[in-house]
């Protein structure tokens, strides 16, 4: 019995670390899913792996899902994989998305209690969100020196942002994904949530799926604050 629990929950950990769906609406995943969840023995060992691994297991609309523990660098991107991911070279383009990311999170929760009734965010709202944050946050730019400012701090993000146009006026291609504008920032940042399967894209809308549901409903609470204190953040999360 000890070994087939062990099997089943070998079974369900390896589905999940390689970004399969384990659900009870899903044919392939069904079983894991039910066995999970009826099984104690299966269910104590899974969580157990998981927990020695440093990740988390998630559930959210009878699904499960997995993601990494935070300092996790084998499951994780470290800031060096995620700017070479992204096709960034300096830390603060990397903060830029971190923080654009962040907004994108807003949009559709700003508590563990407040889940907003939106189905779908488009480009142009992040980016009003954006610039609406950063500018509550720093109130005036031209008092900063370049001096003064670190990679890390919202001011330097702020300040990138300033700096860049709305979009490049040699492509109005709003949908092109790239540094040089900040739609360009906005496109590149969701592209990458796209590929994590967090939104899916549907003519120039941004869906969030369960993982994306599942992930922030159950981490938001003790995470809501972290990006605020690793970006230097002068205000209340």
């Amino acid at each position: 019995m000890e070994e087939r629990s062990l099997d089943k929950a070998l079974d369900i950990y390896s589905a999940l670390i390689t970004g399969q769906e384990v659900s009870r609406s899903n044919q392939d995943t069904r079983d894991m899913y039910e066995e999970y969840y009826s099984n104690s023995a299966v269910y104590d060992i899974t969580n157990r792996l998981v927990k020695k691994l440093n990740l988390n297991i998630y559930e959210y609309n009878e699904s499960i899902y997995v993601t990494a523990g935070e300092g996790n660098r084998v499951f994780g991107y470290t800031n060096e994989d995620m700017k070479r991911q992204l096709g960034l070279r300096l830390n603060k383009e990397l903060y830029m998305v971190y923080f654009i990311m962040y907004n994108a999170l807003l949009s559709f929760y700003q508590d563990s209690a407040s889940y907003q009734v939106k189905e779908y965010v488009k480009l142009e709202e992040i980016m009003e969100q954006v610039s609406s944050y950063l500018m509550s946050i720093t109130k005036d730019l031209s008092v900063y020196s370049m001096d003064d400012l670190e990679a890390d701090s919202f001011k330097t993000i702020a300040l990138l942002w300033d700096e860049l146009p709305a979009v490049t006026s040699d492509d109005k291609d709003k949908n092109r994904a790239s540094r040089a504008s900040r739609t360009g920032y906005v496109k590149l940042t969701f592209n990458f949530l796209i590929a994590q399967k967090l939104f899916v894209e549907v003519e120039d809308r941004y869906y969030p799926t369960d993982r994306f549901k599942a992930l922030v409903e159950n981490y938001f609470e003790e995470y809501k604050g972290r990006i605020y204190k690793a970006l230097g953040g002068e205000v209340d999360a």
